[in-house]
């Protein structure tokens, strides 16, 4: 016990020597208790907290994962992880010890979290609540995976809340264009946001983390490796969001000409400066000022990024190009705005039909006009060969030759009741149909060959949908041309 009483202030203090992990001897030393109980339980938690024993009330154990964490997340990261915990987590478990909390006591915060209003006088939202549980979570798994917890009790209880669908809004160029021209008054204000829309970059980190450097103008490219954080007071530059975050972005001409025209009315301006010198919150200002002015829908600065993606959609740009553009960490989330994607479908089918109809490569027929490569065969028995060699010699063609010309003159043979053949003959009637009322619409032709088409189409019809009295009656009053065309067509 290291618990001394100081006669002279009539206090307590703690004194101990200890080795630490390394080897060291090492000193706990800390005064000014006003109880020897006070004093004893700063002894106690001292040392659970540098044992990782889980005896440790929870608010202990917050202090040493913020520092097993601190060092290991970039600083924007732990502050809000830090803020959540802070005020959301600790407060509710800190007399709690680590080994003591159950799912029990979680289903209870949670519980609570969910009847819970913010400052401004409504309910967490979805996804607020699924990040407070994802926080607890995390620090959990931290005492299973490092301090010997024998399980996580919030993993054990589930999640709460969701994500939040977020309805994605943006810009059409024309749109973007009005709201531009009421912020031209701004040098500094057009080009951030020409920057915005243009090339889909982020606008906190990206954009205000842009140098000269950062810019091929021979090249036209754009390289995107850092990220601006306005962080406790001080600007702070970090790594970009994600790996896929650090890219090469190809910029337009007249990008570069724009930025060229900026940069010449900053002088001062070092290569190493932040080509934007403002913040997020200027930003938001002049994107309401320039809304409001141009009368166009209001969005947020981000959904400039939205509306970049939109429009390289519409240009008919993949989601993969996209998403190696603008730096999305995965595909999955360039799929995120699937529903502007148009629809491939009637494109699918019509290039199917151009398929069926395009002119053939002289390339694939031959000199008699035929396909090379398209050949058919099938067994004969000896008598169908022989019968078929004697044809052959008596038409004077070749057996090629023969079988076609058999082909073309629609030589029909009709066996037994065959669904295939009743399909195929509705197929030719409505193939006939159709030649019949383009033709019968041709305004060149003679009224008599009008008459004799318009009455052949009546004929074919009544066919088709077995209309024996009408076929009668129209063949009553039918001319002479087209009953002689109906006798030469059977």
């Amino acid at each position: 016990m290291g618990v001394y009483k100081d006669k002279k202030t009539n206090t307590w203090y703690v004194s101990k020597r200890y080795i630490n992990w390394k080897g060291e001897n090492c000193r706990l030393f800390k005064r000014n208790f006003t109880t020897k109980r006070e004093a004893q339980n700063f002894e106690r938690s001292y040392f659970e907290k540098l044992q990782g024993n889980l005896n440790m009330t929870f608010d202990d154990f917050i202090e040493v994962y913020f520092d097993d964490k601190k060092q290991r997340l970039k600083l924007n990261t732990f502050l809000m992880k830090q803020n959540v915990i802070n005020t959301k987590i600790r407060p509710y478990f800190k007399d709690f010890k680590m080994c003591e909390i159950t799912p029990n006591h979680i289903l209870k915060w949670q519980n609570d979290m969910m009847k819970q209003h913010h400052k401004k006088g409504e309910k967490y939202t979805s996804s607020t609540l699924k990040t407070m549980h994802a926080q607890l979570s995390a620090i959990f798994n931290h005492a299973v995976k490092y301090y010997r917890l024998d399980k996580n009790p919030a993993r054990i209880v589930g999640t709460m809340g969701s994500e939040d669908e977020i309805e994605m809004l943006f810009w059409t160029t024309e749109e973007y264009k009005k709201f531009a021209f009421e912020i031209m008054d701004n040098p500094i204000s057009y080009m951030a946001f020409e920057m915005l829309y243009w090339t889909g970059i982020r606008e906190g980190g990206e954009l205000l983390a842009l140098t000269l450097e950062d810019i091929d103008f021979d090249k036209c490219k754009l390289r995107i490796n850092k990220s601006y954080q306005r962080l406790q007071g001080e600007d702070v530059i970090t790594t970009p969001k994600t790996s896929k975050s650090n890219r090469v972005v190809d910029i337009p001409d007249f990008l570069v000409d724009e930025v060229k025209d900026y940069v010449a009315g900053l002088p001062g301006l070092k290569k190493t400066d932040r080509m934007f010198p403002i913040n997020k919150s200027f930003l938001y200002r002049e994107m309401k000022r320039g809304c409001k002015a141009a009368d166009v829908k209001k969005i947020r600065v981000h959904d400039l990024r939205h509306s970049h993606v939109s429009l390289l959609i519409e240009k008919g740009f993949s989601a993969l190009a996209i998403a190696d553009r603008v730096g999305h960490e995965s595909i999955h989330i360039t799929y995120k705005y699937a529903h502007l994607f148009p629809s491939k479908g009637k494109e699918i089918a019509n290039t199917l039909n151009e398929e069926k109809e395009r002119d053939y490569d002289e390339k694939e027929l031959d000199r008699q006009n035929r396909f090379r490569s398209k050949t058919y065969g099938f067994r004969l028995s000896p008598e169908e060969n022989e019968v078929l060699e004697r044809n052959v010699l008596l038409s004077g063609l070749t057996k090629q030759d023969y079988l076609i010309h058999c082909i073309e003159h629609r030589v029909y043979v009709i066996e037994g009741h065959n669904s295939r053949v009743y399909k195929a003959l509705k197929n030719e009637i409505d193939y006939f149909l159709k030649e019949l009322e383009i033709r019968t619409n041709l305004e060149e032709l003679p009224l008599d060959d009008i008459e004799v088409l318009e009455q052949l189409l009546q004929i074919v019809k009544c066919i088709k949908y077995k209309k024996e009295h009408n076929l009668k009656q129209i063949w009553s009053h039918a001319n002479e041309s087209t009953i002689k065309f109906c006798f030469k067509l059977c």
